[in-house]
Order: structure tokens, then C-alpha cells, then sequence
């Protein structure tokens, strides 16, 4: 059974005057600013020893001390959500997500999951990504579509996260960005953090961040956007989008980091999780799967060329 957790922060410059509500939320993905002022009103939360109200702004060089309560067990349901399974056997099954399918459960997403129509299409799937990531290896994004695999025991979860943190999985990206890229191909090396200004995005950070390399080549130009190709060393929360961002070429219909994202017919940005490529856990066989581009994509492409 989970326990309470005590978690310490200094205040640097970049926090003075912060509200401390906010503050504490900015640190951690899950760590929303509704629960937040619940920990402050129960007195969880503690600045140089002393309780606060969430309202208190921070000083430099001020301790924060937050006790973290154990998260409540939840419970996921199997629900009869129809898969586009493109490869599947006793170890591993790579489903084609649809654009807006979130992964796995989350605050405001109980159900309608990926995970949720997996547990109802597997018999089995691995127990070591916990009660809400069962099976899950890796994510692609809500609003992103295209290939994603899941493991059916922990050996083959195993297996295949220690291929993706040493990048022998070869994940290919085609996306619609903003623009006319100048160069046909490039490598975009920046890390990747949490925006200190808003914990909803991601950003470059070359202090904070994590290391962030992303491979593109040019696959047709268009007046008013560019279809790039995208290979990913590592996997970063919202690489592609961020890195696109970063050159100046935001994904066309990209809600998060894109101004005009409103002028384009599709509901989310426009990148497509096309390859992918693993060794096979158990027979060592190396696997390529690929998946068309969803017919939103193949619509704005379409309307890009009649436009030349």
C-alpha cells in the first residue's frame, strides 16, 4: 500500500513572489493546483516549518515542505472500444490510435481510454506500469494518431522499454508544420523541460531540460506548409511539436503551440505516429509496422496541392 511522501524545494530567484499554490503545482505533471490547496488546507504544506495559505507569495531562499498523501487505488474498467490492431501475438499487440483516443486514465479521463479498450481486447497485459498504464511502453499524445505498442506480460515490458531507452526503436513521425522549412533535411538537438510559465506545456529549456534529438527531412513543400518526415533519438512529452515550435514551424492545427491553428480543418495538430520498429521480445525477430496517414491528414494534403 502506498505511503505519504515528503517532497522539499528551494525557492530560487526565478520563484520569488510566486504564489505558493502555484508554485508547488508547477513541479510535478500530476500535481494539479485544485489538489494542491486541499494539501494546504490540511496543513500538508509547510514554508520554513510554518503553515501557509495558498495565497502566500514565496521568498528566495524560503524551504517549501509538502506531505504528499498516498493517491487513492483506482479502479479501470475493461470497455468494448473498437482497436485497429495491426500486429498482435502472447507478448506484444501495436494498435493504430485514432486522433483523440487518450492513452491511459487520467484526472478527467476515467474511462474511454486506450487502456481501458485494451484490457477489454487482452486476456493479459504487464502489471509493471501500475493500475491506470497497464501494458503501456510508451505514449503518443491524445490529439496525435498512429502506432503504439503494448506489452501482454512483464518480460516482454521489460524487453521493450530497455530497447527504447537505449534508441534501438526506430519511430518514424510524418507531420503537416507551418511554412516552408529552409533546409530539406536537419537534426533539431535541444532539451526539454516543463515551460516554468505555464506546467501544461512543455518548452525548450537549455538549463532544465532533458536531452531532445530530433531527426527531419523534407517530403513535399506546399504554399503554405511543409509535410516533413520526423525520426526520434529520444521520446520526450511533446517532442516533435516543441522542436518544431523552437525553428519557427508549429504544426499545423497544433491547439498548444500554434497561433493559428483555427484555420486548418482538423481537430488537434497534424502528426502521425507512421513506423514502427522493435525486436521482438521473445523470438528476437526484428518488427517494422507502418500505418497510413488517417484520412484528416490525407485531406489536408489534398487541399495543400490543389493550392500549389
Amino acid at each position: 500500500m502506498s505511503s505519504e511522501e515528503n517532497r522539499r524545494f528551494e525557492v530560487d530567484e526565478s520563484g520569488h513572489g510566486e504564489r505558493v499554490d502555484k508554485f508547488l503545482a508547477s513541479k510535478e505533471e500530476d500535481w494539479s493546483r485544485m489538489a494542491v490547496q486541499s494539501w494546504i488546507r490540511e496543513a500538508r504544506v509547510r514554508v520554513d516549518g510554518r503553515p501557509v495559505k495558498s495565497n502566500y507569495r514565496l521568498k528566495a531562499g524560503e524551504r517549501v515542505e509538502v506531505t504528499v498523501p498516498p493517491p487513492e487505488e483506482p479502479k479501470v474498467e475493461p470497455e468494448p472500444i473498437p482497436l485497429d490492431v495491426v500486429y498482435e501475438d502472447d507478448n506484444v499487440i501495436v494498435v493504430n490510435k485514432p486522433r483523440g483516443m487518450v492513452v491511459h486514465p487520467a484526472p478527467g479521463t476515467p474511462s474511454g481510454t486506450l487502456v481501458n479498450a485494451l484490457l477489454a481486447h487482452c486476456k493479459d497485459l504487464s502489471g509493471i506500469g501500475g493500475v491506470l498504464r497497464p501494458g503501456i511502453v510508451h505514449r503518443i499524445d491524445k490529439d496525435t494518431s498512429g502506432l503504439l505498442m503494448a506489452a501482454k506480460n512483464d518480460r516482454a515490458h521489460q524487453s521493450l522499454a530497455a530497447q527504447l531507452k537505449a534508441h534501438e526503436v526506430d519511430r518514424m513521425y510524418v507531420a503537416l508544420v507551418n511554412g516552408s522549412l529552409p533546409h530539406d533535411k536537419g537534426t533539431i538537438d535541444a532539451p526539454i523541460g516543463r515551460d516554468p510559465r505555464d506546467r501544461k506545456r512543455m518548452a525548450v529549456e537549455p538549463r532544465n531540460g532533458k536531452p531532445a534529438v530530433t531527426h527531419f527531412e523534407v517530403v513535399e513543400r506546399f504554399r503554405r506548409a511543409t509535410l516533413v518526415q520526423c525520426r526520434l533519438e529520444t521520446g520526450r512529452t511533446h517532442q516533435i511539436r516543441v522542436h518544431m515550435k523552437y525553428i519557427g514551424h508549429p504544426l499545423v492545427g497544433d491547439p498548444v503551440y500554434s497561433t493559428n491553428y483555427r484555420k486548418f480543418q482538423i481537430e488537434g495538430q497534424a502528426l502521425h505516429a507512421r513506423v514502427l520498429g522493435f525486436q521482438h521480445p521473445a523470438t528476437g525477430e526484428r518488427i517494422r509496422l507502418e500505418a497510413e496517414l488517417p484520412e484528416d491528414m490525407q485531406r489536408l494534403i489534398r487541399g495543400f496541392r490543389k493550392h500549389l
